[in-house]
């Protein structure tokens, strides 16, 4: 099994170009310098991730983010507020940092992340890391070192900080244009945003985590409100079933992913996801849900 449990032995591979898996306070990221664009490269190969969609950079905590985009008061109030966290903020990247990260694009999205492991990772490194989730493109994002090994196999190095504590990606919110935009929802509420900067309106900048189909199981996948009813639907048409239960949204949000990987291991026709009460995070995991189910039909 490919763990490494040396802070020193991640930054060494990470300094001679190769990739590492590591914690964050949200998923496990597929980590690769981000001045690199061979390393850029060999995280979409790994994860099969379109050349189009953009990865995000992750900055130690005392890292200024002027040499990778452009900043405005707004980032700065954000950032002080909410950094290091599970917020990305997306911004007018700089002239030299590799259209690798970006996708061909002319924004950025960077993020500080709260894992001690990782922060100890980028202090030492003292550059960016480009860390998309470390799983393949569009399935279940990992939340423990297992999960990564699972979904990318034993030839990815994965430093192992236990599982993570939030469980679902960040907030990420785009501050490209005039008027800031919530991209994809996360921990860090709409409305903790807009006490701070203003109305939030809409965006149409691509970012990660956004593609209707997303997050998703091998397994089809049903949302639903009255997860007793749906079951016994499909069982009274011969379906085999297994079921997920909401429970307080910030638990479901931190168990969701290991709990859709184990379902979906146990080879049923179906599985039912119901619905996170709406508030708190729960509006997070609902989206998750819902991308990840949005490829399934159950006729």
């Amino acid at each position: 099994m490919p763990i490494i449990s040396s802070i020193d032995e991640a930054v060494a591979r990470l300094m001679r170009g190769d990739i590492v898996a590591l914690p964050t306070e949200t998923v496990y990221g597929l980590g690769g310098d981000a001045r690199n664009p061979l390393a850029i490269r060999q995280i979409y190969a790994a994860k099969g991730r379109p050349a189009g969609h953009p990865v995000i950079v992750h900055l130690a905590r005392d890292a200024s983010i002027d040499p990778w985009a452009i900043s405005s008061e707004r980032a700065e109030i954000l950032a002080k507020a909410f950094w290091p966290g599970p917020l990305t903020i997306v911004l007018p990247k700089q002239e030299d940092v590799p259209s690798e990260l970006s996708g061909g694009l002319s924004t950025i999205g960077l993020r500080k992340p709260s894992h001690p492991l990782f922060q100890a990772v980028l202090t030492k490194l003292n550059t960016g890391l480009a860390a998309p989730s470390a799983n393949r493109f569009g399935r279940i994002s990992p939340t423990t070192a297992a999960h990564v090994i699972d979904e990318l196999g034993q030839d990815i190095a994965v430093l192992d900080g236990g599982p993570c504590t939030i469980g679902i990606e960040s907030t990420i919110v785009d501050l490209s244009g005039d008027i800031p935009a919530i991209l994809r929802h996360g921990s860090i509420e709409a409305a903790a945003i807009e006490t701070l900067i203003g109305p939030l309106g809409d965006s149409a900048t691509i970012a990660p985590g956004t593609l209707k189909s997303h997050y998703a199981p091998l397994t089809a996948l049903l949302l639903s409100n009255d997860p007793d009813a749906d079951r016994r639907r499909l069982e009274e048409k011969g379906h085999t079933v297994a079921v997920m239960n909401a429970t307080k949204p910030a638990e479901y949000a931190r168990n969701l992913y290991a709990e859709l990987r184990r379902l979906d291991a146990l080879g049923v026709d179906f599985l039912i996801a119901e619905r996170a009460e709406l508030k708190g995070i729960g509006a997070a995991v609902n989206d998750r849900l819902q991308r990840a189910s949005h490829s399934f039909s159950t006729s």
